[in-house]
């Protein structure tokens, strides 16, 4: 999709009008008739004819709960409108703010996700020029939609793509690609280099597969100073089967979801560096294919970390929490940033706890939570902070080793997660864990199975964006 700016309407020609809920008035004066029999209602649409026979549609904003997604409501729109539109439409923008403006330009352009990259016939994907009509100076707001749409997209086509293609390499170098065409730099760290720079806990993971595991790391550094503002750390696990403590067969095809957090990561450095913030940061991937075979780790065994404190492994199906052990002791050893950030679709137990409307969030810092749970409100990508109690965590105290990976236990699960990962952060005080296990990947009107659902890139972009404006 193209989106360019012009300052006047024509109204012989096709446009695109919005209207909030039971507020037709504020746009009477652009329609043809005196009731479109339309109310504006979320997610609502409406086509009526202009006197030249032009196509003009109504679309419903909704009530002011509505604003925090109105992306769904532009989506939805198109997803459904846009095989009928022509080459150019035109967009009214001047009732809208600049920051629905840009949700609808995200909206817009969520909707040119096409999820069958892998079928033998492809979909065609219909172009338009969109032409956003305001009085304003709106190039800003369209171009940070339209590239913030663009990395939701991306992200969605990384956690859809199937494990056989999309392997830990795979993964590298989708980051080198991007880093080339987005100004940042990117660094991969294959099997020999693991082992020389002491990644055991991920290269235990990785073990059982022909896919060998690997760290990626993206640091786009604006600033002169060398400080590292925020460090994101995200979990790569390109399938999980579970390893010798196997999965069930029931819905194993979807564990090449796993990387959802590693996904976030990507797909947030690539934005950030598009929108040229004054911040620097670093996005961390461990990556590595849970798989089952002779040289896989096992049950009792004792690993090694990055960090140099031993593991007791308990269950190879928490391998998760195990990569991202590694990633946060390798961020906080090489950057030491102010904010450190780690993302990962890391336990059942949070699903079940939650549901699928929220993420759970995992830090001692209240400052963090607070802003972290006001964004989450504002772009409906909502997180909901658990406990940390140091009560959770004897469960994890090993006879064999300095802690180990599970509690065996069938509750308090994406706790006792969170403080295995606290074990490895050397009580920084500026650290998160965000469980996104639940709203990464869900069902949808807009697929037949399960998909992903981009989920955590506004949240954490705008996270990134409230502190460099400080």
């Amino acid at each position: 999709m193209k989106y360019t700016h012009i300052k006047e309407l024509d109204l012989t020609k096709d446009f695109i009008l919005t209207c909030k809920k039971d507020d037709l008035g504020a746009i009477k004066n652009l329609l043809p008739i005196e009731n479109p029999n339309f109310d504006g209602s979320f997610l609502t649409h409406h086509l009526v004819y202009g006197k030249k026979g032009n196509k003009i549609y109504l679309v419903g904003l909704g009530e002011a709960k509505n604003e925090a997604n109105l992306e769904d409501t532009f989506r939805k729109f198109c997803f459904e409108t846009k095989k009928y539109w022509g080459e150019n439409i035109q967009f009214y923008a001047e009732n809208l703010s600049t920051e629905s403006l840009k949700k609808g330009v995200i909206g817009l352009e969520m909707a040119q996700y096409v999820i069958g990259a892998f079928k033998s016939t492809k979909e065609e994907i219909k172009d338009a020029n969109i032409k956003f009509v305001s009085a304003k100076d709106i190039q800003k707001e369209l171009e940070e939609g339209q590239f913030t749409g663009e990395a939701i997209n991306k992200i969605k086509g990384l956690v859809d793509a199937p494990p056989n293609i999309k392997t830990p390499e795979y993964l590298g170098d989708w980051a080198k690609k991007s880093s080339k065409e987005s100004d940042y730099k990117c660094t991969i760290f294959k099997h020999k280099e693991l082992e020389k720079k002491g990644f055991d806990a991920v290269l235990a993971v990785g073990k059982g597969s022909i896919n060998k595991p690997v760290v990626i790391v993206n640091e786009y550094t604006p600033k002169k100073i060398k400080n590292i503002d925020i460090a994101l750390v995200g979990k790569g696990i390109t399938f999980d089967s579970g390893g010798i403590s196997i999965k069930g067969s029931t819905n194993l095809h979807y564990m090449k979801s796993d990387m959802g957090g590693a996904a976030v990561v990507l797909g947030v450095v690539e934005l950030v560096a598009k929108l040229k913030l004054d911040i620097n940061i670093v996005g961390i991937v461990a990556a590595a294919e849970n798989a089952v075979d002779a040289e896989s780790y096992r049950p009792g065994d004792v690993i090694n970390s990055y960090s140099g404190k031993t593991i007791e492994i308990i269950d190879t199906d928490a391998e998760g929490r195990l990569v991202l052990a590694d990633g946060i002791s390798y961020a906080i050893k090489k950057f030491n940033p102010e904010y450190l950030i780690d993302l990962a679709t890391l336990t059942g137990s949070v699903v079940r706890t939650l549901g699928y409307s929220a993420a759970g969030m995992f830090t001692q810092n209240q400052e963090m939570a607070n802003s972290m749970s006001a964004i989450g409100y504002k772009y409906q990508e909502r997180v909901w902070q658990l406990p940390m109690f140091e009560d959770y965590e004897a469960d994890l105290k090993s006879d064999v080793a300095d802690i180990k990976n599970f509690n065996g236990k069938p509750i308090e699960g994406a706790i006792n997660a969170a403080k295995f990962l606290e074990f490895f952060t050397e009580k920084h005080p500026k650290w998160m864990h965000l469980d996104i296990a639940g709203v990464s990947f869900g069902g949808s009107q807009y697929a037949k199975m399960k998909s992903a659902t981009g989920f955590g890139i506004q949240l954490i972009t705008n996270f990134i964006k409230e502190k460099a404006t400080k």
